[in-house]
């Protein structure tokens, strides 16, 4: 037989996983508290009537308990879903809360009101966008610094032994004893492939176009021949300043 004031003395002064001290009181964490204090008329457990709101994806629905489940805890809880509109949702909270005690209905209707208008709120802030600031740990800001070192110190070694071993294969260092072990072909292409880079980079590119003058019509060439002088004219003139 179940007896709420034997359960609230445990769960008072023994042990509840669902407190949470504090300086300014006591906090309960059970997702069924109608208020969220820690007190005799608002604990869960230690009453065999209760109701409360809980909401599931912006979703309200009215939960009820009653002692004549409390042999059957999978169907202790009776989840009724409630009405979008606000209005039609009270009167559904006071249709199945009629005959229960009216600071009950007082604070389940208020908790309601409370989370409708938390969920009113919810909604222009989640259309917005912000900025969403992530933290990164320190350990993995080291560990990636110290990656990156190490690489940018092989490329370095890299560079330089490829540079130098260059610079060897320039001077005929390794000409006799790689002419024994392996042929020297694929050097030699290497250093014709680098000489033909650096001919290109060095080389601007010269291009060959048409001549303007055969771009040009003939019928265009006639329209200038108002502009000719008659050699025979000129030759002339030019006598009679010389007889002259």
């Amino acid at each position: 037989m179940q007896h709420d004031e034997v359960i609230w003395q445990v769960v008072r002064h023994n042990n509840c996983s669902f407190v949470a001290k504090s300086t300014t009181g006591n906090f309960c964490r059970n997702p069924y508290n109608l208020t969220g204090i820690c007190n005799r008329s608002s604990c869960p457990l230690a009453n065999s009537r209760y109701a409360t709101i809980r909401q599931d994806n912006g979703v309200f629905y009215l939960y009820l308990k009653t002692i004549e489940r409390a042999h059957m805890p999978k169907d202790l809880w009776e989840r009724v879903k409630l009405p979008r509109n606000y209005y039609k949702a009270l009167e559904v909270i006071d249709e199945h809360l009629m005959y229960w005690p009216k600071l009950l209905i007082h604070k389940t209707k208020q908790r309601f009101t409370k989370m409708h208008q938390m969920l009113l709120r919810m909604k222009p802030l989640a259309l917005k966008t912000r900025e969403k600031i992530m933290t990164v740990p320190t350990k993995d800001k080291k560990r990636e610094a110290r990656r990156e070192e190490k690489a940018q110190r092989a490329a370095l070694l890299e560079k330089s032994i490829e540079k130098e071993l260059l610079e060897r294969l320039k001077k005929g260092v390794y000409q006799q004893s790689l002419s024994n072990d392996y042929p020297l072909e694929e050097y030699s292409k290497f250093l014709d492939t680098e000489k033909l880079q650096l001919a290109d980079e060095e080389e601007p590119e010269v291009e060959y176009v048409e001549d303007f003058d055969e771009l040009v019509d003939e019928d265009d060439m006639e329209d200038f021949g108002c502009f000719t002088i008659d050699e025979s004219e000129g030759d002339g003139e030019n006598n009679e300043n010389g007889n002259l």
